[in-house]
């Protein structure tokens, strides 16, 4: 539900601008307000289920975040919409690091990787299914029911939360409020700089205020908080020693280029299939459904050889899949390639989406203790988050920069692209796509130097913690 709303408001936009007379700069802050709100947080929401429990601050957020779900379906002008949007990714903050601590919580390391394994068939097949989810809705009901679906959903989640997730011990300790603040000050301002910055196209945003100026600031902010973690509180936000794990550690740097891959690679194959080929919003979105049928079907599988065998050769494999399948798609699409061609490189896609996401977040929490489970998810996720600011930024760079190569005047965004143009924009967005594909080669050599697991040590490390 969380990761479908950063993704179905996009097929919506256009009955969103229509029916509350919104301009395209204002349409965009509905779903970049948040992703904001959602990313910018997760550092302190992880930590908060540590101190305050799991479960509690899981419960809350679902409640937030179906509340606001009702509100954005009810706005009747484009800023109550906004300000909706924020609430509910602030909702989202609160719940996503507490569902990785929680499985990191109640299973051992050795047993771990199934249900790894069918939390990342969930993260890996929402990132993909938002936009056909978007095309369905807004034609059955109307835009609203992109936001009221979640309503039953959430109902439902809260029951079965409350009635079956425990409730897990906590750390009643000092928080840390200077690091809750320069985390959160330099998350803004590095994920709104790399947000918006084709927005402003990287430039002057107002006065003295550049896109570049908000991305330093932020990056300092945010190497003034990790000194800060390193030297003067008691109980930091972040335990840097989290880091002295190297597997926790690869496993962000890789979480992160899969993230921008997911993100990234979307946007120029519908582009493609509705701009050079035709296809209608929901067949472009058909064109995945293979994709993620079989990435559902290899997840639990996966999640079964992650508790058996070395983590590390599994997201190897999806990340080699991956590549190839998006190198695959760059060199055979064109504006008459038939249906079964597109499709073909999709099924790499779906095997290498299974590969992935259950082996890095299995090795990221192998060697977790429970009282670090909250803090450890607050910085996966958030790393998670910022590959996906990342890649749509990225994205978007090179869309404008190939269609000037290739189709001059026609923007990434174009609707109808001219019949004499379609084969230059078909062309760019091929090119786009061996972006993702160079990225996903830095996160298939990053998982190579994972450390194989000790599952003798994890286990009785992971009983004495729980004992403590």
């Amino acid at each position: 539900m969380i990761l479908v709303d950063a993704t179905i408001v996009s097929v919506a936009m256009p009955a969103i601008m229509t029916d509350l007379s919104a301009g395209i700069t204002e349409a965009v802050w509905v779903t970049s307000a948040y992703l904001l709100a959602y990313a910018v947080p997760l550092l302190t929401t992880g930590r908060l289920g540590d101190r305050y429990g799991p479960k509690t601050i899981y419960l809350t957020g679902l409640v937030v975040f179906t509340l606001s779900s009702i509100w954005c379906g009810l706005s009747d002008s484009i800023e109550g919409l906004i300000v909706a949007r924020v609430v509910q990714g602030l909702g989202a903050s609160m719940m996503t690091p507490q569902t990785m601590a929680v499985i990191t919580r109640i299973f051992p390391p050795d047993r771990r990787g199934v249900a790894m394994g069918l939390w990342g068939a969930v993260a890996g097949i929402a990132t993909l299914t938002g936009p056909m989810l978007g095309g369905l809705l807004v034609g059955a009901g109307g835009w609203e029911w992109i936001f009221f679906i979640n309503v039953p959903v959430g109902v439902v989640a809260f029951v079965l939360a409350f009635r079956l997730v425990p409730r897990l011990s906590t750390n009643r300790r000092r928080f840390d409020m200077l690091g809750v603040v320069l985390s959160a000050v330099g998350m803004f301002l590095l994920v709104f700089g790399i947000q918006e910055g084709e927005t402003f196209d990287w430039g002057t945003i107002v006065g003295p205020i550049t896109v570049w100026s908000l991305v330093i600031a932020g990056l300092v902010t945010l190497g003034v908080f990790l000194l800060w973690q390193r030297y003067k509180p008691k109980e930091p936000l972040i335990p840097l020693s989290l880091f002295s794990d190297r597997n926790f550690s690869l496993s962000n740097v890789a979480i992160a280029t899969m993230s921008f891959a997911v993100t990234s690679m979307a946007l120029p194959l519908m582009l493609y299939a509705q701009g050079a080929r035709g296809l209608t919003p929901l067949q472009a979105a058909l064109l995945l459904v293979p994709m993620g049928i079989l990435s559902g079907a290899l997840a639990p599988v996966v999640g079964r050889l992650v508790d058996r065998t070395d983590p590390k050769y599994i997201a190897a494999v999806g990340y080699a899949c991956m590549s190839i399948g998006l190198a695959f798609l760059g060199l055979v699409i064109t504006p008459d390639a038939p249906i079964w061609l597109l499709i073909l490189p999709t099924l790499f896609l779906g095997v290498g989406n299974a590969g992935v996401w259950a082996p890095l977040a299995s090795s990221a929490t192998r060697n977790l203790p429970p009282h670090r489970a909250g803090a450890g998810s607050g910085v996966y996720n958030t790393t998670r988050q910022v590959g996906a600011v990342i890649g749509s930024a990225a994205i978007a760079a090179m869309m404008s920069a190939r269609l000037g190569v290739y189709a001059p005047g026609v923007g990434p965004n174009a609707e109808n692209v001219p019949v004499e143009l379609r084969d230059g924009f078909a062309k760019a967005m091929a090119e786009a796509l061996f972006l993702p594909a160079a990225v996903l080669c830095i996160g298939l050599v990053v998982v190579l130097f994972f450390a194989p697991p000790q599952h003798n040590e994890a286990v009785a490390e992971w009983k004495a913690a729980g004992r403590r």
